[in-house]
């Protein structure tokens, strides 16, 4: 009987991979829903939109379309925030779709099975090794078409969104010693903030940007200088060749003088040495034993365009340090009455999360969240927060289906 099981779900693994590579991004569901159909399993995939708050089911033809699904509060939303499995109502599961340790959504399973059978781990283990293919998936099968990024989507990009959102890597990377997260608010109206990383061996490239102004020209300009360093960085140039590459770039194609604030940092993965140079951006700040110990101050020349030049500062990070960089668009957000939301205020709500025990993407989440609910109506200015956290617990927090038994946090 074991025998037969195994054979029965590499057969509905193998139909899902092979008939991949002519998928069509409307068609992925329906094509997983079939395979998995002789197993007595149903398969809804939910997508998480663009502004983080909702699961978005992805539509079938001929099969009624579920409701939207919270983040808040919902089996599926605490799958997604903590990247677990967590049990369905009806009997089943929600397991989280990620491609690598990028949160894409989650694929809610309806079980035919009995109680003895919904207990059994190989089961869950099953469908959660067929949500990992599907996050994978969904992930190449994006650029085939619109349809996916559709489903993602409340409203329309801006020009200016739409181009940095090609451009930037995904929201979170990790390996086996690190994890690297980043949010960016507003997702559909973004006015130059971007960022960048790149992880090789021993090695962590940071860079987080934000172009003067707002619109189609501070985009251009925010990709310019993320294009120019990019490739420098890919010759094998050093942080400050990578300023002078972003330099020269911006004052080539603006003849407006337009340019760049950003934190350029390389962190040395065995030794905790962590190197910085902050082009008029405001100061990363440095976390260690669920605390904030300090901004890193060094490092300082003009943003980028203005050609400058100093010594890369440097810092000794501990095990478990993490790093967090911002634009001030966050600082900067004010309420109503006018009241700013302020470094301290920041520092005060990563401290609160810093000691929770979420993946360091759920951490990202909320603080955007807080800013947005700071602001109660559309932000005057990008804001964009990124997280690095130099830590294989926080590596393996990030990754799916870790054991989350002693996070008490609920999203």
């Amino acid at each position: 009987m074991a025998a037969t099981v195994e054979a029965r779900w590499l057969e509905a693994l193998s139909a899902i991979l092979h008939g991949s590579h002519l998928f069509q991004p409307d068609g992925l569901a329906t094509a997983v829903d079939e395979a998995l159909a002789p197993l007595g399993i149903g398969a809804t995939i939910y997508l998480v939109d663009e502004e983080q708050r909702t699961l978005r089911p992805v539509p079938r033809p001929g099969h009624p379309v579920p409701a939207p699904q919270p983040l808040e509060s919902t089996p599926a939303g605490r799958a997604f925030a903590l990247v677990t499995s967590a049990p369905t109502d009806g009997g089943g599961w929600c397991v989280p779709m990620v491609n690598g340790t990028d949160r894409l959504g989650v694929v809610e399973f309806a079980v035919a099975a009995d109680e003895s059978q919904l207990r059994d781990g190989s089961l869950r283990a099953r469908c959660e090794t067929v949500a990992g293919l599907i996050g994978h998936l969904v992930t190449v099968t994006s650029h085939k078409g619109d349809f996916l990024a559709q489903v993602r989507r409340s409203r329309p990009m801006t020009p200016g969104a739409e181009l940095l959102r090609q451009l930037m890597p995904p929201l979170t990377s990790a390996c086996e010693r690190m994890v690297i997260s980043a949010i960016l608010e507003p997702c559909y109206d973004i006015g130059g903030d971007g960022f960048d990383y790149a992880i090789d061996g021993a090695r962590a490239r940071i860079v987080i940007l934000d172009a003067v102004g707002h619109g189609l020209a501070a985009s251009l300009a925010c990709g310019v200088a993320m294009s120019a360093m990019r490739a420098v960085r890919r010759a094998g140039g050093d942080l400050r060749d990578q300023a002078r590459a972003a330099d020269t770039a911006l004052t080539e194609q603006f003849p407006d003088s337009r340019f760049v604030t950003a934190v350029l940092a390389e962190l040395d993965l065995d030794a905790g040495r962590l190197r910085y140079i902050n082009a008029g951006h405001p100061r990363p700040l440095l976390l260690r034993t669920g605390r904030v110990v300090r901004d890193l101050a060094a490092g300082r020349r003009m943003p980028l365009g203005v050609p400058d030049d100093v010594e890369v500062a440097e810092e000794d990070l501990e095990g478990g340090d993490r790093l967090l960089l911002y634009t001030d668009g966050v600082t900067e957000a004010r309420d109503a009455g006018g009241d700013e939301f302020g470094v301290d205020r920041l520092i005060d709500l990563v401290d609160q999360h810093a000691g929770s025990g979420l993946p360091a993407p759920e951490t990202l989440r909320r603080l955007a969240r807080a800013v947005t609910e700071h602001q109660g109506g559309a932000p005057a200015d990008d804001a964009t927060l990124v997280l690095a956290e130099w830590s294989p617990v926080a590596a393996r927090r990030s990754a799916p289906y870790a054991d989350r038994s002693t996070v008490a946090a609920t999203p």
